[in-house]
């Protein structure tokens, strides 16, 4: 019998590699495809049309996606293709070919001026280009695929690539103060945590439990930038000096939502999935990090 098969896209990013170290142990119940844009670019239209005349996926995870904030703001229409139209072409062609969907979005699909956590059905009102492109992504794959899952997360690191906590472990190393944002509120997403949820969802949805929708993942918790690296640089036993700054002192192109917490009941609720304290994965992630260079 021909196993199912799981389809990832964006490879060399966080998720897309803590979903190829997840790989191995999932082998004997299911294929894999990992792709990067040379095998299928989500910017090329006919390439998502050719990659679906190949192939026939039980499950499309769509870890690809223009994730550069600020530049979006004077990339818009290379963010929108790849954020919104080829979310929709994706979802279009899975529709056709029976395929169950994952696609991630963000938190920054909300304006910031929440105080308790963001529910499923809060209103959306994106306050940069790069969350409105998410949120239109959102709505068309929902509109093309009635068998869609949306995962918002939010704040997401890994031991791999280009994140956060990796740039305040090189800074601290760097220099005896660093000034970190503190009047933005969120949550963290370790992505190997994200990672092993999309199985757990996979799983479930092979065992008949497929439930589509809108689902907020991220760690559990709340904090901000400040106190966020204030824990990096205590877990790390670094002895840098991290200064809070306001984000008036730190101007960038993309505007950033000031509260973007989410509520995580929902994905608990139906996937059975919970989640770990963001202090717990930071550590755990350090720890990944402390190994690899041990090696």
């Amino acid at each position: 019998m021909q196993k199912p098969l799981v389809v990832v896209t964006g490879k060399n990013g966080q998720l897309g590699w803590e979903l190829i170290q997840l790989a191995q142990q999932y082998a004997k119940d299911f294929d894999f495809l990992f792709t990067d844009r040379n095998q299928l670019n989500l910017a090329d239209e006919q390439s998502i049309t050719q990659f679906f005349q190949t192939y026939q996926p039980t499950y499309f995870i769509n870890c690809a996606a223009y994730t550069a904030v600020d530049k979006a703001e004077s990339e818009q229409d290379l963010a929108y293709r790849v954020n919104a139209l080829a979310v929709a072409q994706i979802a279009y062609h899975c529709n056709l070919s029976n395929t169950k969907l994952i696609h991630f979005s963000t938190d920054y699909v909300f304006d910031g001026k929440g105080t308790t956590p963001y529910t499923i059905d809060t209103p959306t009102s994106p306050v940069n280009y790069y969350g409105y492109t998410k949120r239109i992504g959102e709505q068309l794959a929902l509109e093309n695929h009635s068998s869609t899952i949306i995962i918002r997360t939010s704040w997401v690191y890994s031991s791999y690539g280009h994140n956060f906590v990796k740039t305040m472990l090189r800074l601290m190393k760097e220099r005896d103060t660093i000034k970190v944002v503190a009047d933005q509120k969120g949550c963290p997403t370790y992505a190997a945590d994200l990672a092993a949820a999309t199985m757990n969802i996979i799983i479930a949805s092979q065992n008949g439990n497929f439930h589509p929708g809108i689902f907020h993942y991220s760690n559990a918790g709340e904090t901000n930038w400040y106190e966020f690296a204030k824990a990096i640089r205590d877990a790390a036993e670094l002895t840098c000096t991290v200064e809070p700054i306001t984000t008036s002192e730190y101007p960038t192109p993309a505007k950033r939502p000031g509260y973007s917490v989410m509520d995580l009941s929902t994905i608990t609720e139906q996937y059975h999935i919970q989640t770990k304290a963001w202090q717990e994965s930071l550590s755990n992630c350090l720890a990944v990090l402390k190994e690899e260079r041990i090696q």
